[in-house]
């Protein structure tokens, strides 16, 4: 099994796993202490919300500041474009923004939104069809 941890950084835990709980994640406790937050989204998919000075003590470069600075994209799929709104509705209503507005293709929609910190969260759907045959047999359908 391949489970994904993807490492955040905050400049207040508290505020982080308040907001990622109020978005539908679950925060883990047996692996949240004053330095990180483990959240979970679904059983393969955590994010560890490190405070700056923690995230420091795993790598030797400097830390970005998500608000001024784009590293990562993290995605996340929903099982509808209904889903979508929703989450970017919740986002929006704990305290999160906006990194661009909605982007709909037809065959996929997704939104780009940042947590309170500035780390960009991206939400999307795509339909069946395209995600199991490729564009061409959605072009075709």
């Amino acid at each position: 099994m391949t489970q994904i941890f993807v490492n955040l950084p905050t400049t207040d835990l508290e505020r982080a796993k308040t907001f990622y709980q109020s978005i539908g994640a679950e925060v883990v406790p047996e692996f949240t202490d004053d330095n990180a937050s483990c959240i979970r989204w679904t059983d393969d998919i955590f994010f560890m919300i490190l405070t700056r000075d923690y995230l420091a003590t795993f790598t030797d470069k400097p830390i970005a500041d998500p608000h001024t600075t784009a590293q990562a994209l993290t995605a996340l799929s929903r099982e509808s474009r209904d889903e979508v709104d929703a989450m970017r509705a919740s986002i929006l209503d704990a305290g999160g923004g906006e990194n661009k507005e909605p982007q709909d293709l037809g065959f996929m929609y997704g939104i780009s939104m940042t947590d309170p910190d500035g780390n960009i969260l991206e939400f999307m759907w795509m339909d069946p069809t395209a995600a199991e045959q490729g564009l061409e047999a959605f072009a075709e359908g």
